[in-house]
């Protein structure tokens, strides 16, 4: 199972702090399935920043460290990019990492509360640069709540999605998780990645989520090997979006 985002880099945003905290993810990684974790540590979003050049120097450091510890896991580079007017600018100055650090794909980080007036803009340029913009966690997006017509917008822009596993596994609680599992019925939803921080409050649930999916469904819609496709460097199994109800979706759904 691949992870295509992930705070597994130490002592760079509020993920793991030391080599010990990060071994510890990478052993419950394992023990969930995964074989590869694209890192992705937090960058621009006002807290952290973490430059490419950086990232891709302690992503050899973790792979030194569970090939010490023998390890059956491989890290590869990325960034969750909070967004920013000038994304596609950057990626041309090599300042943005596409997800592996090889495809075109990049994981763009909204506020979580907002969907900003320059998103559409700043997606159609990062596409016109050739990349793919990656929107992460959209479920917990209160403005995508609201009205899921935002996201599908986007999505119908040629945007993709990628849902929390957490969140589709009901960590979240079951509004989150029934809002999330809608996603993914309406082709709104492209990966299930973790987004995991720690062992303890924010680990990894990728078997729990696909379990979910799939006991509600019979299948997964693609949402779990569409990462093994875009690390191979594959066509992606994609559907057109479907639109979900829009205005007061969120409001409806907390007074079920």
């Amino acid at each position: 199972m691949i992870d295509i985002h992930c705070h597994i880099l130490y002592g760079v945003d509020d993920g793991p702090q030391n080599e010990t905290e990060t071994l510890a993810l990478l052993h419950q990684a394992i023990e969930d399935g995964v074989t590869d974790i694209i890192a992705t540590p937090h960058h621009r979003n006002r807290h952290f920043i973490n430059e490419k050049k950086d990232v891709l120097i302690l992503v050899d450091k973790v792979n030194s460290l569970a090939q010490e510890n023998r390890l059956s896991i491989t890290i590869h580079p990325g960034q969750e990019v909070r967004i920013y007017g000038e994304i596609a600018e950057d990626y041309a100055r090599d300042e943005i990492l596409n997800l592996a650090g090889k495809t075109n794909y990049v994981l763009v980080e909204l506020p979580s509360s907002q969907v900003p007036a320059y998103t559409e803009r700043v997606l159609y340029e990062m596409q016109v640069a050739g990349l793919i913009p990656i929107i992460a966690h959209p479920e917990r997006n209160s403005a995508i709540m609201e009205d899921p017509g935002k996201l599908y917008s986007l999505i119908n822009q040629g945007a993709l999605s990628q849902v929390t596993a957490a969140s589709i596994a009901g960590d979240f609680g079951k509004k989150i998780q029934k809002f999330s599992i809608e996603l993914v019925e309406h082709q709104l939803a492209h990966f299930i990645a973790s987004d995991a921080h720690d062992t303890r409050h924010r680990g990894f649930a990728m078997k729990r989520a696909q379990k979910a999916i799939e006991s509600a469904h019979g299948h997964d819609f693609g949402v779990f090997e569409n990462a093994d496709r875009l690390l191979k460097g594959h066509s992606l199994q994609l559907n057109p979006p479907m639109e979900m109800k829009t205005k007061g979706f969120w409001s409806k759904l907390l007074n079920r």
